[in-house]
């Protein structure tokens, strides 16, 4: 009698419950999205926007201390590759606001107007900016009436010229951009300057902002709190902690509701 082969059947696992299996599905989805979330976000605040927040009153009244802007950080990316015509790049201009890299001590972003672009003669005189011989219409700008001799007419023409507020680095230098009494703006340089012109320190005191500096330009303020210079003045981390932590406990009435989603011109 022969033996007969017998195949024995191996034992199944019991299937999951449809309840289950759709949650276990859903989980995945959820972490997968998430995922996807915060990639395009560390994506987007490293190579297309990123928030900034305005610190000084040097820009009012367009913009204010405790404004926070998203700032654009690709329109001004050209730098001359193959592919720049593809993409939505475009220069500097005349009247932008940027935020840039201060050139000196902590590199820390500042926020100005562009007055001056590579190539323009500049001067100003009684307060008046002329720009290639021509006055600058500037319905943004502000004067809070204090006059300052060597702000107001500039650049200077003479060693001799005050230097209180001066940066030590361009009071040495900028008599070698002076030709004919005008401030000539070298290339890859900009010359910029804060519309609250009384109370910004801006070029006419520490020179160009540097073209490889310029981080982008503020598109819209998303979110504005009634601050002040000196709530922004400590930069510690404890001192950050302590100005959020006042802003948080403060929100509903500090925020003022009629700045959020303005843009920024």
């Amino acid at each position: 009698m022969s033996e007969a082969a017998v195949e024995t059947a191996k034992p199944t696992a019991p299937a999951k419950p449809a309840a289950q299996h759709k949650a276990e599905s859903s989980l995945r989805e959820y972490i997968e999205s998430l995922l996807v979330t915060v990639i395009l976000a560390l994506f987007g605040t490293s190579f297309v926007v990123q928030a900034f927040k305005i610190p000084s009153q040097s820009m009012e009244s367009t913009l204010l201390v405790g404004d926070h802007l998203l700032v654009n950080k690709f329109v001004f990316g050209g730098r001359g590759a193959w592919y720049d015509e593809m993409l939505p790049y475009r220069e500097i201009r005349r009247g932008d606001i940027i935020v840039f890299k201060f050139p000196y001590d902590d590199h820390a972003h500042y926020v100005k107007r562009v007055i001056g672009v590579p190539g323009d003669r500049l001067r100003i005189v009684e307060q008046q900016v002329e720009v290639n011989g021509q006055p600058l219409e500037e319905k943004y700008k502000v004067h809070a009436g204090r006059y300052d001799p060597y702000a107001d007419n500039y650049p200077p023409t003479a060693a001799g010229f005050p230097r209180g507020n001066v940066r030590e680095e361009w009071s040495e230098q900028i008599l070698r951009h002076v030709l004919d009494g005008e401030l000539v703006v070298p290339p890859n340089k900009y010359f910029v300057m804060g519309d609250n012109r009384d109370h910004s320190w801006d070029s006419r005191y520490w020179g160009f902002a540097d073209r490889e500096s310029v981080m982008g330009r503020p598109v819209l303020i998303y979110w504005s709190v009634d601050a002040t210079s000196a709530e922004y003045s400590d930069r510690s981390a404890g001192g950050r902690l302590i100005g959020l932590l006042h802003t948080i406990v403060n929100l509903p009435a500090k925020t003022r509701w009629k700045r959020m989603f303005r843009g920024v011109h």
